[in-house]
């Protein structure tokens, strides 16, 4: 009698034990450099419940806004190194570990937001996530950042000789200080962190950036001249670390994988609904808006789109350029 009750006993504390390990839940930590309010981690945080629901809860994200674990390069040297799952970066980040991504950094490179979305959505996009994966970093997919343009302290950029002898702050990107010096601006480069006391102390007089993070990082309070010249659409993306991946079993990388995707469409509604409403509510600030003529930006960076200066980029350029030819047809 009694020796049956230990067996019965110590069957079903391992069968307890096999049942909790069941819904054990795992979790991914998520570095990324927006704040709270931005679409990105809005984003993030629809990703993180669409990917407790698939999973029954046994996975779940940890997200860390605002650079709290190191800013964009810092943390993708730690997902490199599997210190950290999952990052949200900019391309133009990735430029400096993916040399293939310093295409999405080429200014006027799409022809509107129509064009953009297709190369992201279609097997152009797919062929340029697959390139993270030499790096020890798989793309998950990309989310939309809008268009690029330049807000100032003092003056309004109407035309690329508004940008002689301004200090404009620019991304730790290659073609980001090329385009800069092409417009005859002085580019210098500064962590985003940084960003708001720099113009706060004249460090530099403007910056360039989308509408979003302008808005959210409260740039408006210092920057008055906001120019839609749209020179470039460079997108975020999201990426997990190889080192977590294989990690992973087939379903659970599944899980992710689609919970990823549909946090991308869900960030592109919100992204949209975002700038409206950041536009009325930075104007009502006193933040003044302005519409340029690019012809003169487009000729004076036309120089980036040199064989020479493209080199291995030829094919990739090509390759957007038939999106667009596509999308027209």
């Amino acid at each position: 009698m009694r020796l049956t009750f230990c067996i019965t006993y110590f069957c079903a504390v391992i069968i307890l034990a096999s049942c909790d390990s069941l819904h054990t839940t795992k979790v991914l930590k998520v570095g990324h450099g927006l704040s709270e309010n931005h679409p990105v981690h809005q984003a993030l945080l629809f990703m993180n419940d669409d990917l407790k629901k698939r999973s029954n809860n046994t996975l779940s994200l940890k997200i860390y806004p605002a650079a709290q674990l190191g800013g964009e390069r810092e943390a993708l040297e730690l997902a490199q190194l599997g210190g950290l799952d999952i990052v949200k970066v900019s391309a133009a980040t990735m430029e400096n570990f993916v040399p293939e991504f310093r295409v999405f950094n080429l200014p006027y490179l799409f022809e509107d937001k129509e064009h953009r979305l297709k190369v992201f959505e279609n097997e152009v996009g797919e062929e340029l996530m697959n390139q993270t994966e030499k790096y020890r970093l798989k793309s998950l997919c990309f989310y939309e950042a809008g268009s690029r343009s330049f807000y100032t302290v003092d003056k309004p950029i109407l035309s690329p000789n508004d940008l002689k002898g301004l200090k404009i702050r620019v991304m730790r990107s290659r073609t980001a200080v090329e385009m800069m010096d092409a417009l005859g601006g002085s580019a210098t480069p500064i962590s985003f962190g940084e960003l708001y006391s720099a113009l706060q102390q004249r460090v530099v007089d403007g910056a360039e950036n989308n509408l979003a993070s302008f808005y959210t990082n409260r740039h408006y309070e210092l920057c008055k001249h906001f120019t839609f010249d749209e020179h470039s659409c460079i997108p975020d993306i999201v990426v997990i670390s190889t080192e977590t991946w294989n990690k992973l079993n087939n379903q659970q990388q599944q899980w992710i994988e689609e919970a990823a995707k549909n946090s991308a469409k869900y960030e592109q509604k919100l992204w949209d609904d975002f700038e409206v409403a950041a536009m009325q509510d930075a104007k009502a600030k006193g933040v003044n808006f302005y519409q340029t003529d690019r012809k003169e930006f487009m000729r004076l960076t036309s120089s980036l789109y040199s064989d020479e200066n493209l080199g291995d980029l030829v094919q990739w350029v090509r390759k957007i350029k038939a999106v667009k030819d596509e999308k027209k047809d």
